[in-house]
């Protein structure tokens, strides 16, 4: 049944951003030193007349959403800012009334495509994989989200329920949904305050004895500065997943950096996540790490939260890896597999006990896989991209809105603090950082809340 509230796209804009990292990331063994950002600035018509204009932006991580033996990091960018481009283009004129829910995801038929046809263009040697697919649609479903409650001067997070949505989730997930709504499975106002996950990737100096080139900036430059400077509780460690010792005398030097720092900060509780970025080869390495770090380290492994996407992201060619036996140690969470309902179904078939939800994966998907992991019991936590500026604070405002997530990862400020520049300002909360967690109380206006 139709509403006044439902929206029409009247007008798709797309514009690019280059930004420099500050430092280079490593992580499954790749290094990434800049940034693409694709913007995009949608305006949508209710059909009682109302005028909404939003935004979307979403850095294209093509090494991250499209690892390739064939097509290189250079080309894979560009098909993925192509792609996005087309899908946004293809959004301007679609003709369909609705609910953002119900947009998006007529959308969402047309992104292989969009793909093909630029793959054929640049004459790429493999087809573009569903994450990157996802990532470069991310922005115009950020947009139409945030347009769709500029127009009706509410918070997005707000119009979630029956009273705004057309259809049920069982439309979009499965019977197990019927006459549910996303209003039930996020918060109307965000939680106030929340711990902020601070990136320790493979490069990354742990203390003064690492640092072979000082980026004298300002900034800390070390794990032991970083913790002091920003009060931090919450350290993900990039691992290499395929080097055992590295990966378990790495935890353990971090423990000892950072049980260092925190006493002479007085603090005496804090936490780890452990992401291989799908190195492992199999659950038989995880379970190895596991046994390692207990001996040689037992504190840190108490520490640890959750273990993400230890094994290769392609569930259905590798039903071999499955993790129930390390998940009965720490949650093991999907993160690169996670790109459908479908997925997500299968992950848990093999053992793992949670997702990662990600902006970059689109709006419309991050909250519908955050209810059903919800509805399935599952550990959840978000994550990001190295978002700078508005994509940091829209992965910070889902984050805020579902009720079990406990963190924000946010490691644009270490890497890419250009891209702060004037979102700083405006929210300083969310961006200043003294006591480890960002204020998100401040994310409460109409759209996506900033």
């Amino acid at each position: 049944m139709s509403k006044s509230t439902d929206i029409r796209i009247r007008e798709v804009n797309c514009s690019t951003q280059q930004l420099k990292y500050r430092t280079p990331i490593k992580f499954g063994g790749r290094v990434v030193e800049d940034a693409t950002l694709l913007d995009v600035e949608v305006t949508v018509e209710t059909r009682d007349g109302k005028i909404g204009r939003g935004f979307g932006s979403m850095p294209m991580g093509s090494v991250w959403a499209w690892p390739s033996s064939t097509v290189s990091a250079d080309d894979s960018l560009i098909a993925m800012t192509k792609t996005g481009e087309s899908i946004a283009s293809t959004a301007s004129s679609l003709d369909l009334t609705g609910h953002p829910l119900e947009l998006t995801h007529a959308l969402t038929s047309g992104y292989e495509q969009s793909s093909k046809e630029v793959v054929k263009q640049l004459n790429l040697p493999e087809a573009m994989p569903r994450l990157a697919l996802l990532v470069a649609a991310s922005p115009i479903e950020a947009a139409i989200h945030d347009a769709y409650g500029k127009a009706l001067g509410k918070n997005s997070y707000d119009l979630l329920g029956k009273e705004f949505v057309n259809t049920d989730l069982s439309h979009y997930l499965s019977s197990d949904f019927q006459g549910e709504y996303l209003d039930q499975y996020t918060l109307r106002t965000p939680q106030a305050k929340m711990p902020l996950y601070h990136l320790v990737g493979a490069l990354d100096p742990l203390d003064n004895q690492d640092i072979e080139t000082p980026v004298a900036d300002g900034l800390p430059e070390t794990l032991h500065e970083w913790i002091l400077a920003d009060g931090l509780t919450h350290m993900k460690i990039k691992l290499s997943g395929d080097n055992l010792d590295w990966d378990t005398q790495r935890v353990a030097k971090i423990e000892a950096v950072a049980v260092k720092a925190q006493a002479e900060r007085g603090c005496d509780n804090w936490v780890y996540s452990l992401d291989f970025n799908e190195k492992c080869s199999d659950v038989q390495y995880v379970l190895d790490f596991l046994r390692i770090v207990g001996e040689t380290a037992p504190t840190a492994l108490k520490r640890a939260q959750y273990i993400e996407q230890p094994t290769h992201r392609d569930l259905k060619s590798y039903p071999e890896n499955k993790m129930h036996e390390a998940a009965k140690i720490k949650p093991v969470v999907i993160d690169e597999s996670l790109v459908d309902f479908e997925s997500l179904l299968l992950a848990r078939e093999l053992g793992y006990s949670g997702v990662t939800l990600k902006a970059c994966k689109g709006q419309s998907e991050a909250l519908l896989m955050g209810a059903a992991a919800q509805k399935y019991g599952m550990f959840l936590c978000v994550q990001d991209l190295t978002c700078p500026g508005f994509s940091f604070l829209h992965s910070a405002s889902l984050a805020a809105r579902i009720p079990t997530i406990a963190a924000i990862e946010g490691n644009g400020r270490q890497y890419c603090p250009a891209g702060n520049v004037g979102w700083a300002e405006k929210f300083p909360t969310m961006f200043e950082i003294t006591d480890g967690s960002v204020g998100t109380a401040a994310l409460t206006g109409p759209g996506l809340g900033f």
